[in-house]
């Protein structure tokens, strides 16, 4: 069956996951985010006495923490791929690993740049950075002005790879789920 893959993203709290939420309770099948788990784990095995914005010190691999980040969101692309759903939510996209790592300025070999390219989304949806919900906590390391500059980021990797990203407006949760729903319905 051929569904849809949609990806939502955006800096860090924007409300995005709240989204993918609300998508899922709506019985869309989502494929949640990995990176904070990833980076909960980073923290409690390295030294996390120093608060920085930046997860990959406290990996001993920055490379091979991004390989993984890289690895878990194919596998999700797969696994849609075998789905009956018409469908498949993803709480950010394979393109995402590149914008961080842009934003970053982590370099990366062909096999990223190859992965964003063989692995296709139908449609980009980007919550696009909103102070009166920003909030930081244990796994979200930016502050609301790295935030801001992750967006505009995560908005030029996108559109390198072809994509057209779709803001999604700053409104109520449900609202937010509607637009979303609303935008699928016309593809």
């Amino acid at each position: 069956m051929n569904n849809k893959k949609i990806v939502i993203t955006g800096a860090p709290g924007t409300g995005k996951t709240s989204i993918v939420n609300g998508l899922e309770d709506k019985d869309f099948q989502c494929f949640h985010e990995i990176i904070r788990d990833m980076t909960s784990k980073a923290k409690k095995d390295g030294d996390s006495a120093t608060f920085v914005s930046n997860p990959l010190v406290f990996v001993d691999d920055a490379l091979q923490f991004n390989k993984d980040l890289l690895y878990g969101r194919t596998a999700h692309f797969k696994e849609s791929l075998d789905s009956n759903t018409s469908v498949s939510i993803f709480d950010r996209g394979i393109p995402d690993v590149l914008a961080y790592m842009d934003f970053f300025d982590q370099s990366y070999d062909q096999e990223f740049i190859s992965t964003c390219e063989n692995h296709r989304y139908d449609m980009i949806f980007i919550a696009p950075p909103w102070k009166e919900i920003y909030v930081s906590d244990n796994e979200r390391l930016e502050t609301f002005e790295e935030a801001q500059s992750i967006h505009d980021v995560l908005m030029h990797t996108y559109t390198r790879f072809g994509y057209d990203p779709i803001l999604i407006p700053k409104k109520t949760v449900p609202e937010r789920v509607s637009f979303v729903l609303e935008t699928i319905n016309q593809i």
